[in-house]
């Protein structure tokens, strides 16, 4: 498949967020959104979104996967579920289902409060979307917010 094919099917993220960090394929939470930016990226269409982003490196080391290697996958145009299917047969080490859902579960509730190091970073990115929400406390929370008010969602 050419990349001009690729386009077609890639979201343009310039226009619309990738899926949630906590929309799940194969059990893996962020591979959905991964994959989103992964073919916008490949497509031209990025928009303001970060290839092979921190988050996209822990979801890589986790499954055992180089960046470039699944782009190189992605490049050909695959589905959600035959990009499930390569991961499965490349990754290393393989991952029984209780790991992969330990570690969603871990992904989709990670906070700031334990690294002080990005705690700093997590509140000022929070008070630059919204000085009331009291409510959003997790990584997750605060890229569904910052999605939502990124193509004209109030916080």
């Amino acid at each position: 498949m050419t990349t001009s094919a690729l386009s077609i099917a890639a979201p343009d993220l310039s226009r619309r967020a990738p899926r949630s960090l906590r929309i799940r394929l194969g059990g893996y939470a962020h591979l959905p959104r991964l994959l989103d930016k992964f073919r916008a990226h490949i497509a031209g269409q990025i928009g303001e979104y970060h290839f092979n982003c921190p988050i996209d490196q822990q979801l890589l080391a986790f499954i055992g996967l180089d960046a470039e290697k699944v782009k190189a996958a992605v490049a050909t145009g695959q589905g959600d579920g035959e990009m499930l299917e390569w991961i499965q047969s490349h990754a290393g080490p393989q991952r029984a289902a209780w790991e992969i859902e330990a570690w969603s579960a871990w992904m989709t509730s990670r906070c700031p409060a334990s690294d002080p190091g990005t705690a700093g970073f997590f509140a000022s990115a929070l008070a630059k979307l919204s000085s009331t929400r009291t409510d959003i406390h997790t990584w997750a929370d605060l890229l569904d917010l910052d999605d939502h008010c990124s193509f004209g969602g109030k916080s």
